[in-house]
């Protein structure tokens, strides 16, 4: 089987840099040819520049934050220039500057949001981004949520909420008094809606919730005369009478103000509010030149994460009749149940009734939610030529549905506790058949200038296989801005007067050095994770449809990904899309062509065994289209999630398990004896357990599977390990062969080494903690490869196996006689020589050049050190360098009688090497080897670190309690020779 290791990728092609100008006879790449013609999903077969140079449209972008207006347009032209130098493909304009903790320094009239000296900017941002190729993304107000400076709390398109007082009334007593006002303090201005009674009935009661009697809840608004409300309680029982105020919450966007008037949020549940939006951007903010700039270089219109903030219940004008018009009922004797304290609850009536009545009332905000903004929003920023992008959650909303909506949904890194809350989205994604599904990547608290590209890539590589295939990193701001320090304005650092959010990428970290080779990774998985169609194995059927949970999927989470399943989430709304169809089997059979449809209880009602008559009826349909369906829970008793009988859906349900094709299975451990008595089986499939995460694609007859050893979260316990294992890889193509990818290189490479399994391709996958690796499997000649359709090796006992142009090589690390099979049955035999022992280079000369603080903000001044180094150490350990960030060059000279691989070992935190003055491919940093030729040798390292050593120094009132950090090139740095011999028959 193939070895799918970096080492023996680069045993399949990148070692040609180095050896071929060494030693000519060694030499083992090919020839990038051009691309080839035949069909796909595009229409066309990708040839090897379609991989080796991506197409700026799946470049990552970065969150580009602006101090407000407080900047140059000739700045932000030159910014824009180092985004494209460094193979960016779009940036996203955000007005942020929670470091700024002395507002008054900022001016908000001249230099706000949205004035004059804002436009002027984005002008240059879009006009300079058109010359160079990118795209501008413009956030759809100041900072966040969505707010404008048009409105005042009280404006009708304001955010809203329901606030609640309440008096307790004894049996037979009566209250004669001003009506409750609000338990929660908030705006003056208020606007009485509602007073009820009900009686308390301890039975009902919670730890934290008062119990009523639901039949007992009256409405006495009638009584109310002046502010003031007379009213006698019944003979029996205590009572409480409530009274629900409607108001303004004066939410503004974070760390203000941005503007001259102060902006406040718009009411997201309504058409009023999305209006103010629009209405000011039409008004202020879409000048003429900014029209015409957009159609050459806007991309989207975006909104960050919908963080209504209210200790109060969410609301907007019109709620009790939009309530009653979805859901059938009135709200109204049930708000005692869904009114918040402190975002807490404060009644409660029978635990089921309850839990149903929030379900409805979160189901209509919710609706009310994707219909009156983000629809809205959408397609007027289609009518700008332009694109909606959001993070569709922060409330309780089906975020699932709001995917389906968005051109573009995005996640984050930070707030996503798990990949199960990115497959939420990617279920809404590719049942709509929308393309991106976008990351705010790398915003880590406390984190500045300490995160390593290491560590993003490792956050990053089980997201891709979730359905990620857009990176925005946060971020790159403006360079400078009134009172930042060294080394410039960053929008998160200082936080709260400490080391705040990461990271600030940029010229002024070290590390930009090698930002190419970062950003050539990333646009290369992008690439491949955007061809063709998506495919995922279930469907997992979630009642509540909202995400950053961290709440997965029963046994596919737990047990089925492990060994290769794949799963993603949908819920109600997308089975009405006119891609969930069923056909030869599959749900959606153009796009994620699941296999299977899961359903459990809902997870976010106490597991209840739950779902709608309508979706009822769509199983129904899809069960008798040959959909299998697999039920977990006793359903004989399932309810509907609202309020509302349970009689039809209870028929329903029974008559959906009479069909042949759907399973109900008691417990979790049931599922994949249901699965397979089914005939589902995954697309990747692996004998045991593992941390091996899979995404697979599928342009036309050619499959692409992206692989990542990763983590299902941030900080898995234990640790991600090494996995070597092998992994059978479904194939859409009856002759296709198995080609191997470097994200990292761009180089494409036929496989040498693997058997035919079952209708698919069995490897052997091999990587460490967070590497990744790309297998794309397709017809012969592939991507202009020239094995075409020569045998491949089905086993060997060498290495590593690869062909070299038109012949088969093996290679070995120790002398010997070593057999080959082929797939043809013949069996060659090959000679290897005495191989060099292995051995470490531990005598080097470091050239450091040190960064620090300049003469004026912004500065950044480089001090030489220069040391000779007898053994590799972290330059915490050596004293001239403890303190030290920035970039140092490590230099060896060393005669090798074979070729070998270097292993660098552990470096912090990018590298680049240089062998006899030529610079060699990209490095992964999760694993750092090269290949050298035979011959004398001159090796330059050059590694990059972060600032948090400096500035821990430089900056001890806000850095000073940062960690001293082990940077450089640790190893240890071996030497593997290995040597080489063509298979002869």
């Amino acid at each position: 089987m193939t070895d799918l290791t970096r080492r023996g990728f680069l045993a399949l092609g990148a070692t040609a840099t180095l050896a071929t100008a060494a030693s000519p006879a060694s030499a083992s790449s090919t020839p990038i040819s051009a691309s080839l013609t035949s069909v796909s999903a595009s229409g066309r077969r990708p040839g090897a520049e379609w991989f080796a140079r991506p197409r700026r449209a799946v470049r990552p972008m970065v969150r580009w934050w602006w101090p407000d207006a407080h900047v140059d347009p000739a700045e932000i032209r030159r910014e824009i220039d180092q985004l494209a130098d460094a193979g960016f493909g779009g940036a996203e304009i955000a007005a942020v500057h929670h470091s700024i903790r002395d507002k008054s320094v900022l001016d908000p009239a001249g230099h706000g949001w949205g004035g004059r000296a804002w436009n002027a900017a984005v002008e240059a941002a879009l006009d300079q981004a058109a010359k160079r190729g990118l795209t501008i993304d413009l956030t759809i107000g100041p900072s966040w949520p969505a707010a404008v400076p048009t409105i005042t709390p009280e404006s009708e398109a304001a955010v809203k909420e329901l606030a609640h007082g309440a008096v307790t009334v004894a049996a037979g007593a009566t209250y004669a008094g001003e009506v409750p006002p609000p338990a929660v303090e908030g705006r003056p201005e208020r606007r009485l809606l509602l007073v009820q009674a009900a009686r308390i009935d301890p039975a009902h009661s919670t730890r934290d919730e008062t119990g009523l009697d639901p039949g007992s809840v009256r409405d006495v608004t009638a009584q109310v005369n002046d502010g003031r409300i007379t009213w006698t309680a019944p003979a029996e029982g205590e009572w409480v009478l409530i009274s629900y105020w409607e108001r303004g919450s004066g939410q503004k966007p974070e760390s203000g103000p941005h503007t001259t008037p102060e902006a406040y949020v718009v009411d997201h549940f309504s058409r009023a509010g999305t209006r103010a939006v629009i209405d000011y951007w039409e008004s202020a903010l879409l000048t003429p030149a900014i029209r015409r700039l957009l159609k050459r270089a806007g991309g989207a219109l975006f909104e960050d994460s919908i963080e209504i903030e209210s200790d109060a219940l969410p609301w907007t004008p019109g709620l009790l009749a939009e309530f009653e018009r979805r859901r059938g009922y009135s709200l109204a004797p049930f708000l005692p149940v869904i009114v918040l304290a402190e975002e807490d609850q404060v009644y409660a009536y029978e635990a089921v009734l309850t839990r149903h009545a929030r379900k409805d009332y979160w189901d209509t905000i919710s609706e009310l939610f994707n219909e009156h903004h983000f629809t809205v929003l959408r397609d007027w920023a289609h009518s700008l030529g332009l694109e909606l992008r959001a993070q569709p959650y922060g409330l309780r909303t089906d975020a699932i549905a709001s995917a389906a909506i968005l051109d573009v949904a995005e996640g984050e890194s930070l707030g996503f506790k798990n990949l199960d809350d990115y497959r939420c989205l990617a279920g809404g994604r590719d049942l709509a058949g929308r393309e991106v599904l976008s990351c705010e990547a790398g915003a880590y608290q406390g984190g500045a200038y300490t995160t390593t590209w290491d560590k993003l890539l490792r956050t990053m590589g089980g997201a891709y296989a979730a359905g990620l295939n857009q990176t925005v990193l946060h971020g790159f701001s403006y360079a400078s801005a009134p009172g930042a320090a060294w080394p410039g304005f960053a929008a998160f650092t200082p936080y709260d007067g400490k080391a705040g959010y990461a990271e600030s990428w940029g010229p002024r970290q070290p590390t930009w050095h090698h930002i190419t080779d970062i950003s050539g990774y990333f646009a290369r998985v992008h690439q491949v994770l955007r061809e063709g169609a998506p495919r995922a194995d279930v469907a997992v059927l979630r009642q509540t449809g909202y995400t950053k949970t961290g709440i997965g999927a029963g046994w596919f989470t737990a047990s089925g990904v492990p060994i290769g399943w794949t799963h993603q989430f949908v819920t109600e709304p997308l089975l009405d899309l006119p891609a969930a169809r069923v056909a030869r089997g599959r749900l959606a059979p153009d796009g994620p062509a699941y296999k299977a449809l899961f359903v459990e209880g809902d997870k976010f009602s106490s597991g209840e065994c739950t779902m709608t008559v309508a979706v009822a009826r769509r199983l129904l349909e899809y069960a008798g289209a040959g959909l299998p369906i697999v039920l977990l829970g006793d359903w004989s008793a399932a309810s509907v999630p609202g309020v509302g009988d349970n009689t039809r859906l209870r028929a329903l349900v029974a008559e959906l398990l009479s069909r042949p094709t759907v399973r109900a299975v008691a417990a979790a451990a049931d599922v994949p004896a249901a699965l397979d008595a089914l005939g589902v089986r995954p697309d990747v499939r692996y004998a045991t357990a593992s941390t091996l995460l899979t995404a697979r694609r599928v342009a036309g007859d050619v499959d692409y599977y992206y692989l990542c050893n990763g983590k299902h979260v941030e900080n898995p316990k234990p640790p991600i390990a090494s996995i070597d294992h092998e992994v059978t890889l479904a194939r859409t193509s009856g002759d296709g062969v198995p080609y191997l990818l470097d994200p990292w290189t761009g180089r494409v490479e036929r496989a040498a080494r693997y058997t035919v399994d079952d209708g698919g391709i069995r490897l052997r996958v091999t990587l460490r903690p967070g590497e990744s690796a790309i297998v794309a499997i397709g017809p012969p000649g592939l991507f202009g490869t020239r094995a075409g359709r020569l045998p491949h090796v089905t086993a060997t006992d060498a290495d590593v196996v690869r062909y070299d142009g038109r012949s088969l090589v093996v290679r070995a690390s120790r002398a010997g006689t070593y057999t080959t099979t082929l797939s043809d049955g013949r069996t060659i035999t090959s000679v290897i020589g005495d191989v060099p022992q292995p051995s470490e280079l531990s005598s080097w000369r470091l050239r450091v050049e040190d960064w620090r603080p300049g003469t004026i903000p912004g500065e950044t001044a480089k001090t030489i050190h220069e040391l000779l180094l007898d053994r590799l150490a972290p330059w915490s350990d050596i004293p001239d360098l403890a303190d030290v960030s920035g970039v140092g060059t490590y230099t060896c000279e060393i005669t090798l009688n074979s070729p070998a691989i270097l292993d660098l070992g552990e470096i912090t935190d990018t590298c680049r090497v240089r062998v006899n003055g030529r610079r060699l491919d990209p490095v992964d940093p999760l694993n750092p080897v090269v290949e050298l030729g035979r011959g004398d040798n001159v090796i330059e390292v050059e590694v990059a670190t972060p600032l948090g050593n400096r500035l821990r120094i430089s900056d001890p009132a806000v850095y000073g309690g940062l960690a001293r950090q082990p940077y450089g090139l640790i190893g240890p740095a071996r030497l593997l020779p290995y040597l080489e011999t063509p298979l002869r028959p």
